[in-house]
């Protein structure tokens, strides 16, 4: 972001994650307290229909949230929400990124909107949002 003013179109958040690992997954489901099996029980998983265990959606939204507040600090932040766009298999690699899509005012304060994403190494968006922010 420019010392000024972002314009329409600048990236202003970006940062990459490492491939999700059985042992990121185990971890998160105890940090969270979600414990659905389907996320790091194979046997399940495969029951359910799938290959193999997948992501909690909650992690990649936290990914997306660490890259904001990377980006922006968090004082600036007037809002911040996300759509799940599809399942993030393991060993998916993440890049989380923000560009800003609008310039506003609202209460006498300069804004930004700005349009998220979350993508695979393939450029599968499997998460989707927005955040306003304060300029």
């Amino acid at each position: 972001m420019t010392a000024t003013k972002p314009g329409v179109g600048e990236r202003i958040v970006h940062k990459e994650f490492p491939p999700i690992t059985r042992h990121r997954l185990a971890l998160y489901c105890g940090a969270s307290g979600d414990h659905n099996p389907i996320h790091v029980d194979l046997d399940f998983a495969k029951k359910a229909g799938f290959p193999d265990v997948f992501s909690h959606g909650m992690l990649i939204m936290a990914y997306l949230g660490q890259a904001l507040t990377d980006a922006v600090p968090p004082s600036r932040i007037r809002s911040f929400s996300t759509r799940f766009a599809a399942i993030t298999q393991l060993g998916a690699k993440l890049t989380c990124e923000g560009t800003v899509a609008e310039l506003l005012e609202q209460d006498g304060e300069k804004r930004a909107r700005l349009t998220l994403t979350t993508k695979d190494e393939t450029g599968e968006i499997k998460l989707a949002g927005e955040a306003i922010i304060a300029l």
